[in-house]
């Protein structure tokens, strides 16, 4: 706050350097206020010399005055005139008293034997005096203006600007942009404020940073701890397989038979979403990876029948052409989609081809209730679940069509999913 006094101090040294020279300005007439003071001495002398020289005013001065005046005889006419140039205009006494013209008359042996006149009625030196006001004045308010000009200046660059750069910078905070530090002008008054904003900025940098690195570790440890559940999984799938068909073999009861297969069944599942939660993970991680290679069409029927566990798919003549896609990652979509028919729909499975302008379009269409259509556009977001899926108590964590919609971003093609008699879900794949 002390630049601010000092600024308060010179706009007061300012205003009475202004003052003083609007005294100076408008005192520099006065002298012309005392000449009209004087023009009742002036129209004596004047007349008291006349009187002395009657008829002969020869010998009065007309540089000596510092006013035009005329001297009149007793009939009007003009015996002397101090400003020959004016002598074309007409003056009387009757013209002096209308325009208030100071006049004396003159006495010789007791006898008014004519009149003096003075041409100045004092309008001169008001005219003058209003304008040395003026200019006064106008001084005075353009100084009076620039220390405004300096004032609002000085308010602007320390008060106005650093509060709007603060301003700026707590909506970047809020933003989360932390890395652009607030920038703190010498002699500004809120330096301090400013610095402790700054530092408020860095701690929550910090806080970032520690909370990102603390989400990677957990997302890290969520992928290795999906990877490694895989391999028991995938040992209960091929123990429950060789026992069901050992009991087959030996022609056991059907019972335990149908309990090993529910076991495969229950370990497919916990396969399924595991595979899920892994690919999730990794796509947080930013190291979810996708090798496009060409490849023939005939690979969509070879992913098909893999998955296929309940042989409900049908499939439409496909065109033989090229594709350009990672077949793994290619299985895993159509793995979802056809696994999330089966848990909500258990219907028939349409497949159906056609090329559409640079794409293989593969749609796969089931018979069930179909998707809201204010849920079709959620479907597709993470651990979504609609109302007709938590209906149905069906198990899922909602990662499906949330992975499957992701893979086939990165390979450059699209999932829309749909309702069609119930839910279709059309995907364009990249021809070579």
């Amino acid at each position: 706050m002390r630049n601010y006094y000092k600024l308060l101090v010179s706009i007061l040294v300012i205003y009475i350097l202004a003052v003083g020279l609007f005294v100076f300005i408008s005192g520099r007439d006065m002298s012309k206020l005392q000449v009209n003071e004087d023009n009742v001495l002036i129209l004596n002398d004047i007349a008291k010399k006349a009187e002395e020289n009657w008829p002969d005013l020869s010998s009065i001065e007309s540089s000596k005055y510092a006013v035009d005046y005329v001297i009149l005889d007793q009939n009007g006419n003009v015996l002397k005139d101090s400003n020959s140039a004016s002598g074309d205009i007409r003056i009387s006494v009757e013209e002096a008293v209308k325009n208030r013209y100071p006049y004396a008359y003159i006495i010789v042996n007791n006898n008014v034997t004519g009149s003096v006149i003075l041409k100045d009625n004092g309008s001169s030196a008001i005219n003058s005096m209003r304008l040395a006001t003026t200019i006064g004045f106008a001084a005075t308010g353009l100084i009076l203006a620039a220390g405004a000009v300096i004032y609002g200046i000085y308010i602007k660059k320390n008060i106005i600007d650093p509060f709007h750069k603060m301003e700026q910078f707590a909506g970047k905070v809020a933003e989360g942009k932390l890395d652009e530090p607030l920038l703190i002008e010498k002699n500004n008054m809120f330096g301090a404020f400013s610095e402790s904003f700054d530092i408020m900025r860095e701690e929550l940098s910090a806080s970032k940073q520690r909370e990102l690195a603390l989400q990677k570790k957990e997302r890290e440890t969520v992928a290795s701890l999906s990877h490694d559940l895989k391999t028991p999984v995938t040992g209960i799938k091929l123990t429950a397989e060789l026992l069901k068909a050992k009991q087959e073999m030996k022609g056991d009861d059907g019972d335990i038979v149908d309990k090993l297969d529910n076991i495969y069944k229950k370990a497919d599942e916990i396969d399924v979403l595991i595979t899920d939660l892994f690919a999730s993970t990794l796509e947080d991680l930013g190291e979810f990876k996708v090798s496009c290679i060409d490849e023939p069409s005939s690979v969509l029927s070879d992913i098909l029948k893999k998955y296929d566990d309940k042989g409900l798919v049908v499939e439409d003549k496909r065109p033989d052409v090229i594709i350009n896609i990672d077949s793994k990652r290619m299985g895993q979509v159509i793995g979802n989609i056809v696994n999330n028919s089966y848990k909500y729909a258990d219907t028939k499975i349409d497949v159906h081809y056609k090329i559409v302008d640079d794409f293989l379009e593969m749609s796969i269409k089931d018979f069930g209730p179909g998707v809201p259509e204010d849920e079709i556009a959620l479907i597709t977001n993470k651990f979504y679940r609609g109302k007709v899926q938590e209906e149905s108590k069906a198990e899922g964590s909602g990662l499906g069509l949330y992975i499957a919609n992701i893979l086939m971003q990165k390979m450059n093609g699209e999932m829309i999913p749909s309702n069609d008699g119930g839910f279709k879900v059309t995907l364009l794949i990249p021809l070579s």
